[in-house]
């Protein structure tokens, strides 16, 4: 297919043959002017279409650019979260693990002071119950020890009365043999000089 412009339309009229009972050359030429500007326009919307197609295809090729840019930029932000996410899902893990670790050692060490707490009340209630046995045991020696005094002191009493009974008695009978003694020489003395020299004789 041959390609025409306006200009070759236009030099067309000269190589037309002109013959006889032919067409009218004047219709001719006004329908090939006809023909050479309605081409001009074409071609000049075909300039300005392919104008406005590079336009577009320089402006699809950019939004394909920005689209392509935006898609990596999504990727690297979809890369990021999820490494953010992964992150904290990991440090969430180690705080979650640090903090079981240290509620363990919390309550390791409760356990072990409740241990030792019991352990010091079992020693407690062990020297309490030494300590009562002591005190019992004293205080029971301690009242042995005063009944003992006491029945000593008893005791003594009643060998210190009967030694007061016995020292009376014996005072009082020897106070009434030398009252006997005493009567039995007066009557000696009153008696007879025969009877004394018979008493004395005897």
């Amino acid at each position: 297919m041959m390609d025409l412009t306006p200009l070759d339309v236009r030099k067309k009229k000269e190589d037309f043959r002109r013959v006889v009972r032919g067409y009218d050359p004047a219709e001719v030429d006004g329908f090939l002017d006809i023909v050479s500007d309605r081409l001009e326009d074409l071609v000049g919307k075909e300039l300005r279409l392919r104008e406005q197609s590079d336009l577009l295809r320089e402006q699809l090729v950019a939004f394909q650019d920005r689209e392509r840019a935006l898609n990596e930029a999504l990727v690297t932000a979809q890369e990021l979260r999820e490494e953010a996410r992964a992150q904290a899902e990991k440090t969430a893990d180690l705080r979650v693990r640090e903090a079981e670790r240290q509620a363990e050692t919390i309550l390791r060490d409760a356990e072990q002071a409740v241990q030792g707490a019991r352990r010091g009340l079992d020693d407690l209630r062990v020297r309490r119950s030494g300590f009562l046995r002591s005190l019992r045991s004293t205080i029971e020696h301690f009242l042995a020890e005063l009944d003992e005094e006491e029945r000593r002191a008893g005791r003594e009493v009643e060998v210190e009365d009967s030694v007061l009974d016995t020292s009376g008695e014996e005072q009082h009978g020897e106070e009434q043999d030398s009252a006997s003694d005493e009567s039995a020489h007066d009557e000696v003395d009153h008696q007879p000089d025969d009877v004394q020299f018979w008493a004395g004789g005897v």
